[in-house]
């Protein structure tokens, strides 16, 4: 067992005014298998590059193990996917690869093949056993269940409970509570390290959450309370103050140093009142930096005259007279929240594709009703482009209502002066999912939504469509979203 150290870790990029990290402190223990969270933009992927050494940063950290991270760059996509594993680990035989591979539950086929004809699940997997049989060495896993189907993401989670010695970045609650013994979260202002899983974090989180907002609330009230005291002390302090000042033909008797010692003791009750004020205010501004306003979204899908929208009868897709898939029959009617749940490869896809009249060739019928409005939300993010105000237009939705849906997102769209295209994946997906929620449909059709958005804009999403109840068909490997929300399934 070893650590990894970091003391007074501090970065920020170039040009950027705010830190990503500030004096971050943290042991982390190569025999853990660590979860990291945060919202997209928080600096995830940052920090595991930190870990590497590539960014140059203030602090130190201090480790004796090699850092490997996944997905390395295959650069020779055309070799044979065993001497591509055998260039990464030398020595290894080939009854170790295949060994390993078991675990995955892959074919010792695959390795005979080139690499770039394997299937997006075979290379994450091929690229996962190079790493874990390299020995003496601590895994920085950064998103490995992007894509893949969820039989695929159940093999990987079954590996990885086998395994120690990684920090795994995932969205995926499912793979994060099945998989990980430690959760290391990047918050608004810190970053904190928490024994468990996903599910153990939040609740722990809610807890401290609902703690600050409770003592904040006493404390706004102590505060009041404490200016009031002390101003109406302050009042009666001037009050027996000017007594002393009487006329010398006034009957009464002054004891003006009695007086001026009442004076001065309520004068230093004030004066007591006010530092007490003060702790509080500061014990108070400490408080609440690191809950995340989480707002609820919100969209108005069109209400459509008839009740059936579309209806598929002995649909089936064929490439080469090979049908992906057997013959589908299906009723998608206003209010249905259907999930197309299958294999990588197994078409589904291509039936959103067909749905939004894309040029797809097909057998059976497929009938969509007249003037249906179909909001589209494709699986890759080649249509983010240009700056924010342009991608507004060209899907003519109103910007103010656009940028305030991504504002609820995590997204500060102020930093978004700039070519959208060279934002993140997650902030692309973001952006299509803003831009669809906005406009004005009868009917949404999303292909994997959720690849590289963030948890909490997963859970955000899921509150809004149990809430608004719109008429969706998508695909999505995210078992709890799909368990959440599908009301209907297509087994494909």
């Amino acid at each position: 067992m070893s650590t990894i150290q970091i003391k007074n870790l501090s970065f920020e990029y170039e040009g950027n005014v705010e830190k990503v990290f500030e004096n971050v402190s943290l042991n982390i223990d190569t025999n853990w298998k660590l979860g990291l969270i945060g919202r997209n933009g928080k600096g995830k992927t940052t920090f595991l590059k930190l870990l590497k050494g590539e960014y140059p940063y203030q602090g130190t950290i201090q480790k004796v193990v090699e850092i490997d991270y996944f997905p390395f760059e295959v650069k020779n996509k055309e070799e044979i996917t065993i001497e591509l594993v055998k260039n990464i680990i030398p020595q290894i035989e080939d009854w170790e690869i295949i060994k390993e591979l078991n675990l995955l539950n892959a074919d010792a086929e695959i390795l005979y093949r080139k690499y770039s004809l394997l299937s997006s699940g075979e290379q994450v997997k091929v690229l996962l056993i190079s790493l874990f049989l390299k020995e003496n060495n601590f895994l920085l896993i950064d998103e490995p269940t992007n894509h893949v189907d969820y039989e695929t993401k159940k093999e990987i989670a079954n590996y990885l409970k086998t395994k120690k010695g990684f920090i795994l970045v995932s969205h995926d609650r499912e793979l994060l509570n099945n998989v990980v013994d430690h959760i290391l979260s990047i918050n608004n202002k810190n970053i904190t390290i928490q024994k468990g899983n996903y599910n153990t974090w939040k609740e722990e989180k809610e807890k401290e959450d609902n703690f600050e907002i409770s003592k904040n609330e006493k404390l706004e009230k102590d505060i009041s309370r404490l200016e009031t005291a002390s101003r109406n002390v302050t009042i009666w302090s001037d009050k027996v103050e000017k007594t002393k000042m009487k006329t010398k033909n006034s009957r009464e008797k002054i004891d003006r140093g009695y007086i001026g010692h009442q004076s001065a003791k309520m004068m230093q009750r004030a004066k007591n009142i006010e530092n007490r004020k003060n702790k509080q205010i500061e014990e108070k501004e400490s408080l609440l930096k690191n809950i995340e306003i989480i707002e609820d979204l919100t969209m108005k899908p069109q209400d459509f005259d008839k009740k059936t929208l579309i209806v598929a009868n002995n649909f089936q897709i064929k490439y080469s007279e090979k049908p992906l898939f057997s013959s589908q029959n299906f009723v998608v009617e206003k209010n249905d929240r259907i999930a197309i749940i299958g294999k990588n490869g197994s078409g589904k896809s291509s039936i959103l594709k067909i749905l939004t009249g894309q040029n797809i060739p097909y057998e059976g019928k497929i009938s969509i009703a007249n003037n249906l409005k179909i909001s589209y939300v494709p699986q890759t993010t080649e249509e983010v482009t240009g700056l924010l105000s342009e991608y507004a237009k060209k899907y003519d939705i109103e910007e103010a209502i656009f940028r305030a849906m991504l504002n609820k997102l995590g997204i500060q769209t102020k930093k978004f002066e700039r070519d959208i295209s060279n934002t993140s994946e997650g902030q692309k997906k973001k952006i299509m999912l803003a831009r669809s929620i906005t406009e004005k449909a009868h009917i949404y059709i999303w292909d994997e939504p959720l690849n590289y958005i963030d948890i909490i804009s997963r859970e955000q999403i899921e509150k809004m469509l149990l809430k608004i109840k719109p008429t969706i068909i998508f695909v999505e490997h995210d078992k709890t979203f799909v368990n959440a929300i599908a009301t209907k399934t297509i087994i494909i």
